[in-house]
């Protein structure tokens, strides 16, 4: 088959693979309704052919011939109705299940692919998978019971036809192919038109999450025109791919609906014709007329069905796209139940993206229970080595050691356990601050989490909040400032209590007292002095107060590991990192200069 056709159709195969009970009950009630109809229209035949033309023939009719017309008639339309129930209720239940299904199994999937994947796709369009692409997929599926118990419909019809006259059998007969080969035309004209569609589904929303999450930026530049433009550009474009498959469908359609009211037509003619040969009755030619009006609306669902099939494939070469994913980080089986802090080691690590490498042969330590600031110029490669020592990455050469194992080795649960990673942009969900920082975890309870907020530096404010830990945040923790959104997921981080925990600039929204209680609540454990008692911490720093605060430091630039040593040591042998760390101070200082210039050489400004 051509098209969108037969892969359509194989994905209604697999829609009944995987909802076999639901679809046996509609198709069952289908069937139902599918005989009761031709039954219909034999019992109609009979009661104007056997009981109308004969009163009216007489002027009278018995009240029991009306009362057995009439239960015949109703007899047949309740069992049609109890068919029709059927088949809807089963049609229904298929269909949003199998949609909830994989919108769940497109979001796990997500979920479990690794952040680089992610890096090469749109968010706007990762939500059209799971959201519009599953619906297209399924969307056949409402109609798709009916068009089954079509099948059996018009088996019935054409055997009842035979029984009748092998004339007016032609008629019916000639109807199938004729459907068929309407329907293999559209999906030739169609399926290009619904794919472009559905791609431009996915960019439209694209650029809608994007000018969203950027509203800030959107609103200080004053681009709300500029961002309307793009939207709008591609939404014309959106607008004009399904004004093209409407084109094409509105030429498909009233050819579909002719079908059977031509098919009446017909049999009309040639029952009149066959009536006057004597080959058959007037209740006969009645019959087969109706059953041709009955099955107007059974032919249209299989139009329905055939209609949909193109749009449905397009959706399914998306979804599919994401759960065929082969990125998968895969994980060990070794499992750790060592408590204290953890030693963490990279072995000539060296990692790279597809434009180029950003880490050569990195070889570092965090000893156990010590903090270790990891510094550098921008573009050095420090958020890398954070991924890294959190398994968001994996080495493309060298070894990352967690207490002298491979992180490659570990379980998913043990790496989770061991290390947390709390990253440059926080993230917080809009929740309660209480199941912000529990994310339904074992163990943490309020006083966990106000542990944890008070290492955080976080528990003044949460108090603060109208109700506590029972607040919400708001979406991405709108109500809070940038500091209190850091030590928020800081505190969430710690709640879990990690041997390792690192830091990718993870305090820089946060006022230098505030930075410096937080990396003193992190020392401030049952451990040693200068330790951090509960677990070793990796810090991205650039203040000179935080990396004073560390144990050791190492050097990053280009790429590669330039020296390590204590703060003192450092400044006083690496040009480069003095340079570096002293930055800050060098620039206020000669900004308070110039303006000491200023104020001296033109006191008459200020008057």
């Amino acid at each position: 088959m051509d098209g969108g056709l037969g892969p359509g159709l194989r994905v209604l195969g697999r829609a009944v693979r995987d909802e076999p009970v639901t679809f046996a009950i509609a198709t069952a009630g289908s069937a139902v309704f599918a005989i009761t109809s031709v039954g219909y229209a034999y019992v109609v035949g009979g009661v104007v052919g056997r009981v109308a033309v004969p009163a009216l023939a007489a002027g009278w009719v018995g009240v029991g011939t009306l009362a057995l017309a009439a239960g015949a008639i109703l007899a047949v339309a309740g069992v049609k109705v109890a068919g029709i129930f059927g088949r809807r209720l089963g049609a229904a239940s298929m269909q949003f299940a199998l949609q909830a299904r994989y919108r769940r199994a497109v979001t796990r999937r997500y979920l479990e692919l690794p952040l680089h994947w992610h890096r090469r796709h749109a968010t706007g369009t990762l939500l059209s998978n799971a959201n519009a692409d599953v619906e297209a997929t399924w969307y056949p599926i409402g109609p798709f019971p009916l068009a089954v118990g079509t099948l059996v419909m018009l088996v019935a019809a054409v055997v009842s036809l035979l029984l009748v006259d092998w004339v007016l059998a032609l008629v019916g007969l000639a109807l199938i192919p004729a459907l068929f080969g309407i329907n293999v035309g559209y999906s030739r004209f169609v399926v290009g038109r619904v794919t472009r569609a559905q791609q431009l589904r996915a960019e439209l929303s694209a650029i809608a999450h994007e000018s969203f999450d950027g509203a800030l930026t959107v609103k200080t530049l004053g681009r709300e025109a500029q961002e309307t433009a793009r939207f709008a550009d591609r939404s014309g474009e959106l607008r004009d791919a399904m004004i093209s498959v409407g084109r094409v469908r509105g030429l498909f359609d009233p050819v579909l609906d002719m079908l059977p009211g031509l098919g009446t037509l017909v049999v009309l003619v040639v029952g009149a014709v066959r009536m006057r040969q004597g080959a058959v009755s007037l209740a006969d030619v009645v019959s087969v007329a109706f059953l041709f009006t009955v099955l107007a609306l059974p032919l249209r669902a299989i139009g329905w069905v055939l209609a949909e099939l193109p749009r449905s494939a397009a959706g399914w070469r998306r979804v599919q796209a994401v759960l065929s994913a082969t990125d998968d980080m895969a994980y060990g089986a070794r499992r750790s139940t060592a408590a204290g802090p953890a030693v963490l080691h990279f072995d000539k690590v060296s990692f790279g993206y597809a434009d180029g490498k950003v880490l050569d042969e990195v070889s570092l330590e965090v000893p156990a229970g010590q903090v270790v600031a990891l510094v550098g110029p921008t573009g050095a490669g420090k958020s890398t080595v954070a991924a890294l020592a959190a398994r968001l990455l994996d080495p493309t050469a060298g070894r990352i050691l967690l207490d002298g194992v491979d992180l490659r080795e570990l379980t998913a649960g043990t790496l989770a356990a061991s290390v947390a990673l709390v990253p440059q942009l926080p993230f917080v969900f809009d929740d309660a601050v209480r199941d912000n920082i529990g994310l339904d975890r074992d163990g943490i309870d309020d006083e966990a989490a106000w542990a944890a907020l008070r290492v955080a530096q976080a528990d003044g404010f949460v108090a603060a909040l109208p109700s506590g830990l029972s607040t919400v945040v708001g979406e991405r923790g709108s109500t809070l400032s940038g500091g209190e959104r850091q030590r928020l997921t800081l505190a969430r981080a710690l709640a879990g209590r990690p041997r390792l925990l690192i830091l990718d600039d993870a305090t820089s929204a946060v006022d230098p007292l505030v930075e410096a209680a937080i990396l003193a609540g992190l020392r401030g454990g049952t451990g040693r002095s200068g330790s951090t008692g509960g677990c070793s911490v990796l810090v991205v720093a650039h203040r000179r107060a935080t990396i004073a605060l560390a144990d050791r430091v190492v050097y990053l630039t280009g790429g590669r590991v330039i020296a390590s040593g204590t703060h003192d040591q450092l400044l006083a042998s690496i040009r480069g990192y003095a340079e570096l760390v002293t930055a800050y101070e060098r620039a206020e200082t000669g900004a308070a200069g110039a303006d000491r210039d200023q104020l001296g050489a033109d006191p008459v400004e200020l008057a």
